[in-house]
């Protein structure tokens, strides 16, 4: 199988890389600066293992490939909220045999959250869920590091919404022999909503900075005890941190490398290249969503969310907001949002006929 890469960043690139470096075929998709360090230097993937180059085939769409193959699997690592551009222009895309990527070809979505694959479902039939527990990040045009070991990454991968078949174990044994670990999994979503619970720290990493002391620590718990009360509301099942515990081991750590940066995690590292845009609509925002659906109140994740966005409209650099400035607006916030629902009772209630 050819593996075309659609989003060829942090996750996007160690993954590529890693393929390519077991001798798997692999094409990078990425744009900008990305596009012409790749095409013109090649990928330089940073790991503890040692530096790596490789020089793949580097488009920057769709039309840079022509008819696509039979045997292409499409891994979809852009950010979700480029996800519906990269969906609408892929799915169309003719595949050499008759019909379209949409009809024909696997897709993965190695992404946080679970919103990309519900995308994705609307245009292409074979879709995968992919729990990435992948430590990567964009150090410059053209350089990626991935600083695991003795595994690169922990990749859940199974078919959405629930199932495997043998086009997710043929490629759970390639990413094997590629540095991962690839559990073919027939409830992929469980691990997923267990990773989210983690990933409603990234807007909190991105806006106060690391989450190493006991007041941002207790600030991120009191963050995933609203989500994980939203979660059960929602009747939705996810791992536990003790199972999470027990499948990492000692499988992934995180190795000093040189010439690597000491950054963040994803949403850190968005504002710190200053893409204007962020992740936190589909990870502390999906929290709120859930919470509006069900009835439960989600004022800590609504807050993070929102001061996410602003950081990355207004290009603020991330961390710089004190721990004790969150914590304040928190506690407004949580006010706020216990008068409105006190003033929300039953006699404010809308009796229309429906």
């Amino acid at each position: 199988m050819r593996y075309i890469i659609v989003g060829a960043g942090a996750v996007g690139g160690a993954i590529g890389g890693r393929l390519a470096g077991a001798g798997h075929e692999v094409v990078l998709v990425a744009r900008g600066a990305q596009y012409e360090a790749l095409s013109a230097h090649g990928l330089r993937l940073v790991t503890p293992d040692g530096t790596y180059t490789y020089r793949l085939p580097t488009v920057d769409g769709p039309a840079g490939l022509g008819e696509l193959r039979a045997d292409d699997v499409l891994v979809l690592a852009v950010k979700t909220q480029d996800s519906e551009a990269a969906l609408a222009a892929w799915g169309p895309v003719p595949v050499e045999g008759g019909g379209t990527a949409a009809e024909r070809l696997p897709l993965l979505c190695a992404q946080n959250g679970v919103e990309s694959q519900r995308l994705a479902l609307r245009r292409f039939r074979r879709v995968y869920g992919v729990c990435v527990w992948l430590p990567a990040a964009y150090e410059e045009p053209g350089v990626v590091s991935a600083p695991g070991a003795p595994l690169t990454g922990i990749l859940f991968l199974g078919r959405h919404p629930h199932g495997t078949d043998d086009t997710v174990s043929r490629i759970g044994a390639d990413l094997e022999k590629a540095e991962f670990e690839a559990p073919v999994v027939a409830d992929v979503a469980r691990w997923q909503y267990a990773k989210l619970l983690t990933n409603l720290g990234n807007a909190l990493e991105a806006v106060v900075g690391s989450v190493d002391s006991d007041e941002s620590l207790t600030f991120f718990e009191r963050v995933r005890a609203e989500g994980a009360a939203v979660l059960a509301a929602a009747g939705i099942a996810y791992a536990s941190v003790e199972e999470q515990k027990e499948r990492r081991g000692t499988k992934i750590t995180l190795m000093p490398l040189d010439g690597a940066r000491r950054g963040g995690g994803s949403s850190w590292q968005s504002l710190t290249r200053g893409t204007g845009t962020i992740e936190a609509d589909y990870l502390n925002g999906e929290i709120v969503l859930l919470g509006r659906l069900h009835g439960v109140p989600t004022p800590l994740n609504a807050l993070l969310q929102r001061l996410a966005n602003d950081f990355a409209r207004e290009h603020r650099e991330p961390g710089s907001m004190p721990v004790a400035e969150l914590v304040r607006l928190a506690d407004e916030a949580m006010e706020t949002g216990q008068a409105f629902q006190a003033s929300s009772g039953p006699a404010n209630r809308d009796t229309s006929t429906r």
